[in-house]
């Protein structure tokens, strides 16, 4: 079964033709979520956008059933290097103890600081409750 999460409550909706979130055979894999509060604004310092960011990710892995807690590999996609430490230290904050498999790279993304996606588990109640 393949459940497709088009909009998370609270999220801005996509600005393309793709799914937030896919969940399929026990794990949800997120498209990139970026520092965009619901109200399309993004905070200006870049601590800030990486709390959005990653609180965005947070709510996409709700919606599918699963939770930080649950992520095994994360991408980050960073436009920078002067921000992998101030990166760093709010995802430690962020994820804790739960330490997923990450790759960060420094790339250029359209207009904005920085994009982050994952794959997580989702328990089998989960993905059999349906679409969302």
């Amino acid at each position: 079964m393949i459940r497709r999460i088009e909009t998370a409550p609270g999220l801005a909706p996509g600005i393309g033709p793709y799914s937030q979130a896919v969940v399929a055979n026990g794990f949800v894999f997120t498209t990139g979520q970026v520092p965009f509060a619901a109200d399309g604004i993004t905070p200006e310092a870049f601590e800030d956008q990486v709390r959005t960011c990653l609180s965005n990710l947070r709510s996409v892995l709700e919606t599918a059933g699963s939770g930080i807690d649950k992520v095994v590999k994360v991408n980050a996609y960073l436009t920078t290097p002067e921000q992998r430490e101030p990166f760093n230290r709010v995802y430690a904050d962020f994820f804790g103890e739960a330490k997923p498999a990450r790759t960060t790279v420094c790339v250029s993304i359209w207009d904005i600081s920085l994009e982050v996606e994952c794959v997580a588990v989702v328990s089998d109640s989960s993905e059999a409750a349906g679409g969302a």
